[in-house]
């Protein structure tokens, strides 16, 4: 085997900077999530569409020179044009003004209804979790007597007390929507407060009320906003399917679930009137869901930062 000589190699001495340098940058704990949110290219892609579809729900009814409610006998049913960008339905209303305006209120639906569930679910969840004992085990319980009733059956007793609406429609799913985050949240508290930070804080007389909100429920943050990502297209789907089956809006208020009721009706004639408001909410419900994906990977403390 040959030998090698020390002639082969390079005294170059020390470097002091090159030694106390940092290989990586010191990201905090979000700003390492927002930079793996953006390597993920599917997760940030989603997230781009669905900003996009929030800015066009915004501006695309205020810069469009249709009203969403006027009808035109001239121009019913017609195909997609220069002038009609989406085309028209059976009473001749444009099609881009109306996916837009129902866009506003499937992506209001579905982003009120789920943030109020995640407030009150994790309020709930947090008391259950860090007292635990008979006020969890009460809580608990209620819980699994509201999981028991279906919410197909919620939602129309609150439909037939209160009448068909968005407001309705919110409250329906507020009512039963919430448990789902008041489990999780539940579970996770139930391992924080066992941490040693939690029985610092006891010792120095901090109040239960501000352990709760100041040092575990940020802890828990990174799976509240993945559970409120992966919530909403849920949310979105069950007022789009609601409002077909004509439990959710009534008219003359528009969604992307009232406009496929009323595209299955021309189905033969002019089928974009479907395609159309079925193709957002497929997307929407898709990107929300790959974006939910990509958060749960970027807030997972077990991947922290890696590359």
């Amino acid at each position: 085997m040959e030998t090698i000589s020390k002639d082969k190699f390079k005294i170059i001495g020390k470097n002091s900077e090159h030694m106390e340098s940092i290989s990586r940058p010191n990201l905090s704990y979000w700003q390492d999530a927002w930079r793996r949110i953006r390597q993920n290219r599917v997760a940030f892609f989603s997230l781009m569409a669905i900003s996009l579809y929030i800015l066009l729900a915004i501006f695309a009814p205020i810069l469009s020179s249709h009203d969403m409610a006027k009808q035109n006998a001239d121009a019913m049913n017609q195909f997609i044009s220069k002038e009609n960008w989406f085309g028209t339905d059976a009473l001749g209303r444009d099609l881009w003004v109306r996916v837009w305006m129902g866009a506003r209120v499937s992506l209001a639906i579905g982003f009120v209804a789920t943030l109020i569930n995640t407030v009150v679910g994790s309020m709930i969840g947090g008391v259950a979790g860090y007292y635990g004992g008979k006020a969890d085990m009460l809580i608990m319980r209620i819980v699994d007597v509201i999981y028991g009733i279906p919410s197909l059956i919620v939602t129309i007793l609150v439909m037939v007390v209160l009448g068909a609406g968005i407001q309705s429609l919110i409250i329906a799913m507020i009512i039963v929507g919430w448990i789902g985050t008041c489990r999780v949240v539940r579970g996770e508290v139930l391992k924080q407060k066992e941490q040693d930070f939690v029985a610092a804080a006891k010792v120095l007389g901090v109040s239960n009320l501000t352990i709760i909100v100041k040092h575990i429920l940020p802890n828990v943050m990174g799976i509240l906003i993945t559970n409120l990502t992966l919530a909403i297209p849920n949310a979105i789907f069950q007022e789009a399917f609601l409002s077909y089956i004509g439990l959710g809006i009534a008219p003359p208020d528009s969604s992307w679930g009232i406009l496929a009721k009323e595209g299955t009706k021309m189905l033969r004639v002019a089928p974009h009137e479907l395609f159309i408001p079925a193709f957002f909410i497929c997307t929407t419900m898709l990107a929300l869901n790959l974006l939910g994906d990509g958060l749960r990977d970027a807030f997972d403390p077990k991947l922290r930062g890696t590359e």
